[in-house]
């Protein structure tokens, strides 16, 4: 390592890269997705995939389609993003997306009969992976849980 180097992480940083929060965090969120795409692999899902599935059937739990813009704002998901997710649930047939009456230029989404019953499959392999990585801390009312959602509502 050069001298400007070490001299550069004695002066600014916080010591080694396992004292960074952001750090820890991207390592963790890799291993879950990476974990979560290895268990959902027979169901022909990615992590990403499933969770933008199960954020429409959460939101539209009451029947009604929900706005693609929704979904984007309450997963904090750039709107490329989640169209290219919604693009591919779409093409497995888990969801299906109509013009929003409300405004033409927009979408609405709707998880479909196969998207509910892969749903009803996959819930209990995620569950599992996040149990293995995280443990009781992980689940419900565990500590870890608590204080990323506390950091979540505050960060918003």
């Amino acid at each position: 390592m050069s001298i400007e180097a070490r001299q550069l992480f004695a002066d600014v940083s916080l010591g080694a890269p396992e004292n960074a929060v952001g750090f820890v965090l991207w390592r963790l969120v890799h291993r879950y997705q990476r974990e979560a795409d290895r268990a959902l692999a027979p169901l022909d899902l990615t992590q990403l995939q499933f969770m933008t599935l199960t954020m429409a059937a959460w939101l539209g739990q009451s029947g009604e389609p929900v706005a693609q813009a929704t979904l984007a704002e309450h997963g904090d998901i750039q709107p490329m993003q989640l169209s290219h997710m919604l693009k591919a649930l779409e093409g497995k047939g888990f969801v299906t997306r109509t013009p929003n009456p409300a405004d033409v230029r927009a979408k609405c989404v709707q998880v479909t009969a196969a998207g509910l019953k892969v749903l009803r499959e996959a819930l209990p392999l995620v569950i599992d992976v996040q149990r293995r990585l995280f443990g009781e801390q992980g689940l419900p009312g565990g500590g870890l849980l608590q204080a990323l959602v506390a950091l979540d509502r505050e960060s918003r």
